[in-house]
Order: C-alpha cells, then sequence, then structure tokens
C-alpha cells in the first residue's frame, strides 16, 4: 500500500512541478496562443492557394493553349506533397527569409500554408469533378459566366461533398504545426520542451502538451460534426 501511495504521490509531484511551479502553466498557455495563430493563419493561406489551384487546374483542363498552366499547379502539389514538412520549413525560412528581423510565426504560418495548399488543392478539385456537368451547362444556359457559375452552382455543391476531408486536413495542419519549434517559435511544444529542460524530467510536459493538442483537436472534431450535420438539415429542408 505505501508503495502504491509513494507512487501516487511521485506522479502528482511531477506533473505538479511541471504545470504549476513557477507559474509553468503559463509558458503552455502561450504556446498554445501560437499554435492557434500559426493554424489560423495557415488554415486560410491553405484554403485560398488550394480553392485558387483547384479552380485553375479544372478550367484550364480543357483548354488546349493553357494546359501549361496546369502542369505548373501539378508542379507545385507534387513538389509539396512529396517533401516533408520539416524540411519545407527549414528551406522557406533559411532561403527566403534570411533577415535577423524574420518573424518566425509569419515564416511557419507561411509555410503551413503554402504545404496545406497542396492538400486543399486536390480535395477541393475532386469535390468539383464529383458535381454533375450538366450543373455547368445549366449555370450557363441561365446566363451566368463560366466565374459566376463556378462560384455561385459548382462551388457551394463542392464544398458540402468535401467538408469532412476539409476537416481532416485541417485537424491534421494543427498537428504538423508542432514542427515550428525548429525555428525557435515557441509553441506548445517548445514549451514542453523548455519546461523538461528545467525540471530535468521530459515527460510529464510532453503529455501535458498532447493533452493540449488532443483537447484541440476534439474541439475541432466537435464543431466539424455540429456544422456537417446542420448542412444535412438543410438538405433535408
Amino acid at each position: 500500500m505505501d508503495t502504491i501511495k509513494d507512487w501516487f504521490v511521485s506522479i502528482v509531484t511531477r506533473y505538479y512541478d511541471a504545470f504549476i511551479t513557477e507559474d509553468r502553466y503559463k509558458y503552455y498557455l502561450e504556446g498554445l496562443s501560437k499554435t492557434l495563430e500559426i493554424s489560423l493563419f495557415a488554415i486560410l493561406i491553405g484554403v485560398l492557394i488550394g480553392i485558387t489551384v483547384a479552380v485553375v487546374k479544372v478550367s484550364v483542363a480543357s483548354v488546349k493553349g493553357l494546359k501549361w498552366i496546369g502542369t505548373i499547379c501539378n508542379a507545385y502539389i507534387n513538389l509539396i506533397r512529396g517533401t516533408p514538412v520539416i524540411l519545407q520549413l527549414l528551406i522557406i525560412y533559411n532561403l527566403i527569409f534570411t533577415s535577423r528581423n524574420t518573424n518566425e510565426i509569419v515564416v511557419a504560418a507561411i509555410c503551413f500554408g503554402i504545404n496545406s495548399g497542396a492538400y486543399v488543392a486536390e480535395i477541393v478539385r475532386a469535390g468539383i469533378e464529383s458535381i454533375d456537368k450538366g450543373q455547368m451547362e445549366a449555370g450557363r444556359s441561365l446566363g451566368l459566366n463560366a466565374n459566376k457559375t463556378m462560384f455561385y452552382i459548382i462551388m457551394p455543391q463542392a464544398i458540402k461533398n468535401i467538408l469532412p476531408a476539409l476537416g481532416n486536413e485541417f485537424i491534421v495542419l494543427i498537428k504538423e504545426t508542432s514542427v515550428a519549434s525548429m525555428i525557435a517559435v515557441t509553441d506548445l511544444t517548445k514549451a514542453a520542451q523548455y519546461i523538461g529542460s528545467r525540471t530535468w524530467d521530459i515527460l510529464p510536459p510532453l503529455i501535458i502538451s498532447a493533452v493540449f493538442y488532443l483537447i484541440i483537436v476534439l474541439g475541432l472534431t466537435k464543431l466539424l460534426g455540429l456544422f456537417e450535420r446542420r448542412m444535412s438539415q438543410g438538405d433535408n429542408n
């Protein structure tokens, strides 16, 4: 009984030191703030790039003189999807942003946005191509040009179809931001490493950071589930 009690006290003490002692919880909250900041801007950049690339690919696929644009889009997608995100982060940081005054959060957001854009592009492209081609013809018959037909008729239907896949991509993106610590961004992972270096006990800080990530992911999953159900109710009505 004493052995179990001592073990329990030891566990509580380790996690207390990793979270409460010297107000170390503030490091986690600061890291959480930077993680969410990077994720938000990366998602916005990724969606903008992804939708643009997907629409361009679909639009030029049947235009003989513009197929080279589709080739460029494919090259971007293959390059990004074929290389590790951590290497992309280091290359962008060391090759493009060479100034000492570089904001690491901006670098990370741009890198993860570019990375996510390649995956979003393929998701959106698949969503657009899943819509019956008659929808485009119907829009044109109503007097809408190709761009308006894509924006008002095709894209809303495509978004409904690809929402679960987009949600999964955003969840993956949030977890991928943990490698931002490689360029000295004090995110959740970096905060855990710092606290571990102070307590000489790295496991509790890492587990605490993992719990933060888990809460974020579960919360986002729940939110996406509610959004999907609302959209389904709208379709039924």
